[in-house]
């Protein structure tokens, strides 16, 4: 199994670095402090030098040159606890001239929703919201709700399988069901509506696409036993599908076969003797620390611990835990010039370098 050559990456790579000193190690440093449980730090394109934190109660803060203003407030429209709340946010790729950003959440109605706004270069305008998604949501639980713009322009969200446990009717390997899915959506054409681009996931909490070659990576949160990262390069033509509910990672879960798409396995996982929750992170592409380059790094919410890892061949390699931990790990981010953060749902942001 690929956790085997994994799990030995981790001796390979730290023989490898005391030998050789080729590759450091990651470090924190706080960044920012004093937010409402965060969720989420990201950019939007032609602003560098300026990140956006989400905070899951329902509001958005930009922040440049040390300054934070609110660029959103929704905490009248979100249902808020848990799982639940503002979960998502992306920049269209063409951000700096038509000024649109998308939002998910769980609505006070009981929905997983994706808005569309606009704002003034400062602030969302409140009149140009658009619902684009608005899926009844069944249990408060394993909403997924990240949005990110792939390498093909069209965005992305994600939806866990409905929650409860043990996706109980059976919602991520249904391909008539939205859930447990990643969606697509072209943004010029919303009103042609969502495609599933992969199926079979429990809840993915944050994905991304490596911005140097387009490979998407998923941090899918397990059932009881195991929590997994998978990786599809960008040159896959097929349908994926990452095996919930008939596997828990690499683990079966449950009797059956895979209903359509490329059963495709984990590259990394872990059990819960060392998390629960497991929080995709990003391959790192920024120059504070060129040795580090095409790492990809994320964690567990519950244990604090990050690890980072490289692909090669399509398989992870060089496994390593990184010298420090980040209370609960509710998120990575990315700035303008691909340097990482770390974000504690006990309001702290720690840039990692």
């Amino acid at each position: 199994m690929r956790i085997g050559v994994v799990l030995l990456g981790v001796l390979v790579a730290s023989l490898a670095g005391s030998a050789r000193g080729a590759e450091t190690v990651f470090r924190k440093a706080v960044f920012l402090r004093g937010f409402d449980e965060p969720v989420l730090l990201t950019h939007a394109p032609g602003e560098p030098g300026t990140v956006y934190v989400v905070e899951q109660p329902g509001r958005v803060l930009r922040i440049r040159g040390g300054r934070r203003t609110v660029f959103l407030d929704i905490r009248d429209e979100v249902a808020f606890g848990g799982e639940q709340g503002l979960l998502g946010l992306a920049f269209d790729p063409a951000y700096a001239k038509n000024r649109r950003f998308y939002v998910a959440y769980t609505s006070d109605s009981g929905r997983n929703t994706v808005l569309r706004h606009r704002s003034n270069g400062t602030r969302a305008v409140a009149s140009s919201r658009r619902v684009l998604l608005a899926v009844p949501d069944p249990y408060g639980n394993h909403n997924g709700g990240h949005l990110a713009f792939g390498p093909d322009g069209l965005l992305y969200t994600s939806i866990g399988d409905g929650g409860s446990g043990g996706d109980p009717e059976d919602r991520a390997q249904d391909m008539e069901s939205q859930f447990g899915k990643l969606l697509t959506l072209d943004p010029r054409r919303p009103s042609a509506g969502w495609s599933i681009a992969a199926l079979g996931l429990r809840n993915p909490w944050r994905f991304s696409f490596d911005r140097a070659n387009g490979d998407l990576y998923i941090g899918d949160v397990g059932q009881g036993s195991i929590e997994e990262v998978n990786f599809t390069p960008r040159s896959s033509s097929g349908l994926e599908n990452y095996g919930w509910d008939l596997y828990e990672g690499s683990r079966r879960f449950e009797d059956g076969s895979p209903r359509t798409g490329k059963l495709v396995f984990p590259v990394a996982e872990y059990d819960h003797g060392r998390g629960c929750s497991v929080t995709g992170g990003y391959v790192y592409r920024g120059t504070a620390r060129r040795t580090e380059r095409g790492r990809y790094v994320y964690g567990d919410y519950c244990s604090g611990i990050v690890w980072s890892f490289r692909i090669a061949g399509g398989e992870a390699r060089s496994l390593r835990v990184e010298p420090f931990r980040v209370e609960s790990l509710t998120s990575f981010g990315e700035n303008a010039a691909g340097e990482l953060f770390a974000v504690s749902g006990e309001g702290t942001i720690y840039r990692i370098s």
